[in-house]
């Protein structure tokens, strides 16, 4: 976006999400102010900039949302989408870097640009450019990545740093064997909070849903829709509280057993119990 006349003197510009003035008179001319003139902070160009800075943040917010719910439902979406949307550099940052999956063997690697004709660049594990076109794709998410490890290694050296978390995103891979009829596991239980409400804040903050005395999120894995569930204590409780076992329900609140749990909802549900834990209050010398 160019700059534009904000009064006598002045011009305004978003330069790195915030509004900006320059002189346009003077020796100072054409050099950028480190902070708006009082008449340039009350003009109507500045407000208008304001809220349209504000609007791009929404925007940002709502591409990564997409994108990472994409991601970790690890979705198939359609490769004219993406290259319809690659233009808008609000979801080009969101998408760049991002493994990518086709159809093949062949078609995996970090995407690197979405041509007009539905044309998707992706560079490979061997540093080779590849240019697929399926109808669609997948943005896996990283726990069903078998050369994951591998694609860390290479993302280091390429430098790649990616709009939404994937490749780096905590992962819990789900032991081989499981209790057939336990339905909770308590790794991340005990952890100790000053406030029902400073554990439910944490929770909220992180992204979390709070519905009655539970942390939720809701994940589709494989066919069906799962939430993960942690115990975080009574919705009025205004004392202490503490992280509780964690769960997974259906879409009918059936609580499942562990064996039933899928690849992807059992590491999204780990990765909130361990997020939540990691938040306890820990005295000196103690691990509570």
């Amino acid at each position: 976006m160019g700059w534009v006349a904000a009064g006598d003197g002045y011009e305004v510009a978003l330069v790195e999400g915030r509004v900006t003035a320059r002189s346009t008179s003077g020796r100072s001319a054409g050099r950028q102010l480190k902070s708006l003139p009082k008449a340039v902070r009350e003009h109507p160009e500045t407000d208008r900039l304001r809220r349209f800075a504000t609007w791009l943040e929404r925007h940002a917010a709502s591409c990564r949302e997409q994108v990472d719910a994409w991601m970790v439902s690890s979705l198939p979406v359609p490769t004219g989408l993406l290259a319809k949307v690659w233009p808008d550099e609000a979801w080009q940052a969101a998408l760049r870097d991002l493994v990518v999956v086709g159809d093949g063997e062949d078609e995996v690697g970090f995407l690197r640009d979405a041509t007009a004709d539905g044309e998707l660049r992706l560079v490979d594990l061997d540093g080779e450019t590849v240019r697929i076109s399926p109808a669609t794709v997948t943005l896996p998410h990283p726990v069903l990545l078998e050369d994951l490890e591998d694609l860390r290694e290479f993302a280091a050296e390429l430098g790649v740093v990616q709009g939404v978390d994937q490749i780096h995103r905590a992962t819990f891979r789900k032991p081989d064997e499981v209790a057939e009829k336990a339905t909770e596991v308590k790794d991340f239980a005990g952890g100790r909070f000053p406030s029902r409400f400073g554990l439910a804040a944490r929770a909220t903050a992180l992204g979390y849903r709070v519905s009655g005395g539970y942390a939720t999120i809701r994940v589709r894995d494989g066919e069906r829709t799962v939430e993960p569930a942690v115990w975080i204590g009574e919705p009025y409780w205004d004392g202490d509280s503490e992280t509780g076992a964690l769960c997974w329900r259906d879409t009918e609140g059936r609580a499942l057993t562990l064996p039933e749990v899928g690849p992807v909802a059992w590491s999204e549900g780990m990765r909130m119990a361990a997020a939540l834990y990691a938040g306890r209050t820990v005295q000196e010398g103690k691990n509570a």
